[in-house]
């Protein structure tokens, strides 16, 4: 008879909880393993019948699932928000709780991506990893000039030729010596982030769908490589809604007593949700990428359309957000066709909002 067994890791720097439980909810046995390959093969090769597994998305996420994928029926890993405890907790509760939920299907599952396109994935990582350590450079730079009443604005302040006209502003020898070593590691970043970009795109390359999404409005081939990278396959998001949660362009509404009695009816309120903005969980790189593909439609091949928005009265962040949802839509759509866009049939308003 062949047994199904549900496995819930608690997974640690040097030990993994393991708990197991049967199809009726009932402890088989509890394990402690350490957390190496070679431990956590050993246990799931000594368990028989057929086995389901399930862990925290964490720092070890990817490795474990890649490591027993082959070797179970199935693998869950678990966004740990939306998991609820309310008792005590301790690392045989946690194991025990994920097995639980694993067996009633009440785990929600994290995407781990295609194994074809794990490479890009880790370059774009790299990639912005660097964009992210220069941004956070610049801020610091920018305080420092802010912090004592100097201008800043725009780029000039990071230029390697005016380092010594803007050094000289500040009076303070060790707060001088401060923003010359920001100055050195931002320019130290240059060539690091000039690689990183070179390597993505020669990865990106070699994928088919880059050409798919290359010819969606606004997205060049770095952009291209960051969608394939970060998102994977196009089949893991049903609706388009989907996809715009995922990159942080999905309008939040909030709504409260939607229905009232009316000659001793009930009807459903006709007050319209507030809108509280996007929603805060989503894939920082993906927005970003469709905020700068939007910035350039509008000022390319969309213009006409961004200025008639424009002109009818669409604050221009507005205007802009409706554009990277469009993007958005479209280059979901393209992908999952395997279609070049044509915009003569994929018009704007066949992905309205």
């Amino acid at each position: 008879m062949n047994r199904l067994k549900y496995i819930g890791m608690d997974v640690h720097k040097a030990i993994t909880v393991i708990a197991v439980l049967d199809s009726l909810g009932e402890k088989l046995t509890e394990a402690f393993v350490r957390t190496t390959s070679m431990a956590i093969l050993d246990f799931l090769h000594g368990q028989r019948g057929t086995l389901y597994v399930a862990f925290e998305e964490g720092t070890y996420a990817a490795w474990l699932y890649d490591l027993i994928r082959p070797h179970v029926a199935n693998v869950v890993v678990c966004n740990p928000r939306k998991i609820v405890n309310q008792g005590n907790k301790n690392d045989k509760i946690d194991a025990m709780l994920l097995a639980g939920l694993l067996r009633t299907k009440a785990l929600t599952p994290v995407y781990h991506g295609e194994q074809s396109t794990r490479a890009v994935k880790e370059l774009v990582r790299s990639y912005n990893g660097i964009i992210q350590d220069s941004t956070r450079i610049k801020n610091r730079l920018k305080a420092i000039f802010r912090g004592r009443g100097i201008d800043c604005s725009g780029e000039a302040v990071y230029r390697s030729e005016e380092r010594e006209s803007w050094l000289c502003r500040l009076e303070d020898q060790a707060v001088r010596a401060r923003a010359k070593r920001l100055l050195e590691q931002l320019e130290s970043l240059d060539p690091l982030r000039d690689e990183a970009e070179k390597e993505l795109l020669t990865e990106a390359r070699k994928h088919v769908d880059t050409k798919v999404l290359r010819s969606a409005p606004g997205i060049g081939p770095l952009r291209a490589a960051v969608i394939l990278g970060m998102v994977g396959t196009p089949h893991r998001f049903r609706t388009r809604k989907q996809f715009w949660t995922y990159c942080g362009l999905s309008v939040v509404t909030k709504t409260s007593s939607e229905y009232e009695l009316i000659n001793g009816q009930i009807s459903k309120s006709k007050k319209r949700p507030l809108v509280r903005g996007l929603n805060h969980n989503y894939n920082r790189a993906l927005k970003e990428v469709f905020k700068g593909a939007a910035k350039t439609a509008a000022a390319g091949q969309w213009k006409s359309r961004f200025d008639a928005m424009i002109a009818n009265g669409t604050p221009e962040s507005l205007a802009r957000l409706t554009l990277a949802r469009k993007i958005a839509a479209i280059t979901l759509a393209l992908w999952k066709r395997g279609e070049r866009y044509d915009p003569n049939k994929l018009t704007m308003s066949s992905h309205a909002a």
